[in-house]
Parts: C-alpha cells; sequence; structure tokens
C-alpha cells in the first residue's frame, strides 16, 4: 500500500540496473532467517508470533479508522511503514531478509483503547528497542554461523531479470 517509494532496482534510470525483475513474493521473508530470529525471541522468554500477515502503508501517518478496520478485515495483523520497499529490494538483490516486528499500538480500531499518537508510540518504541537488540545481539552470531550457500542460491535464481523492452 506504499506509492512513492522506488520499488525496484531495475526501473531502467541511469543510476540503476537495466532491465525489470520479476520476483516472488508468496513468501516474502526468508524462512531459515525467520526461524532463527523466531527461535530467539522463545529463548529469551519474549512473547512471539511466529506468522502473521502485515500490510505497509505510506507514512509518515497513522491509519484512519476506516482503513485500520478494513486492513483487519483483509487479514492484517500489523501495519507498519516500513517493510515496503526493503523486502522487494532485499529479494532482488538476493539477500537474505527478515523483519522483527513489534507492535507499538493498537492504530485506532480498539475503541476502547486511547487514541494513538506519537509520545505513546515513542514510549513503547523504547521498550521495544530493548527487545530487538536482545534478539539481534544472540540471533547474529547464530546466523553468521549457517551455511548459506545454498539459500543465496536459491534466492538468486528465484528472480527472473529480463532486458527491459520499449513496450514495459
Amino acid at each position: 500500500r506504499t506509492t512513492k517509494r522506488h520499488c525496484t532496482l531495475y526501473d531502467g534510470q541511469h543510476s540503476t540496473l537495466s532491465g525489470v525483475c520479476h520476483i516472488p513474493m508468496a513468501e516474502p521473508f526468508c524462512t531459515k532467517t525467520r526461524e532463527v530470529l523466531i527461535e530467539t525471541a522463545k529463548k529469551l522468554g519474549l512473547q512471539c508470533h511466529s506468522k502473521g500477515t502485515m500490510i505497509t502503508i505510506e507514512g509518515p501517518r497513522f491509519s484512519s479508522q476506516a482503513e485500520s478496520l478494513m486492513f483487519r478485515s483483509w487479514g492484517a495483523d500489523v501495519i507498519n511503514m516500513t517493510t515496503v520497499p526493503e523486502v522487494i529490494l532485499a529479494k532482488e538483490a538476493g539477500m537474505s531478509y527478515a523483519s522483527i516486528a513489534m507492535a507499538t499500538d493498537y492504530d485506532c480500531w480498539k475503541e476502547h483503547e486511547e487514541a494513538v499518537s506519537v509520545d505513546k508510540v515513542l514510549k513503547t518504541l523504547k521498550g521495544n528497542a530493548n527487545k530487538a537488540t536482545s534478539i539481534l545481539l544472540t540471533a547474529i552470531p547464530q546466523i553468521g554461523s549457517m551455511e548459506w550457500t545454498d539459500t543465496l542460491h536459491t534466492l538468486k535464481v528465484s528472480t527472473h531479470m529480463r532486458p527491459m523492452s520499449t513496450g514495459d
């Protein structure tokens, strides 16, 4: 649900790669990296959801109540402003990418909750930053010691780049 960000490395501009890259997004995040992050969070005793649906909206603004309810009706568990275009660009580049999503608020869909505000989000964000740091400090050495050849090869061959033609 973002429209203003460059979502490809292959857009034909002078400073980018030529062609068009068709990438599968059925599983946007690297499964192997996700598993390490999930296992690490559980080992650290942090509440963790191993699956969910994330929707990325154009920031920097919060959703209207109608949007928030619509995203929930679509099955979105998390609304964020940050994973697109990063997840797309990482896929195009053949990089293993995963996201740690930590809720800061209930947006505005929960009728009996105080409305979302920047102050409340920043307060919660500080606590979440400590949790994310713990996960990363524990997970990165494990990720660094793992064998990634097959995963990186799979990522590389899953992108289908073709030269850009006049009709694209």
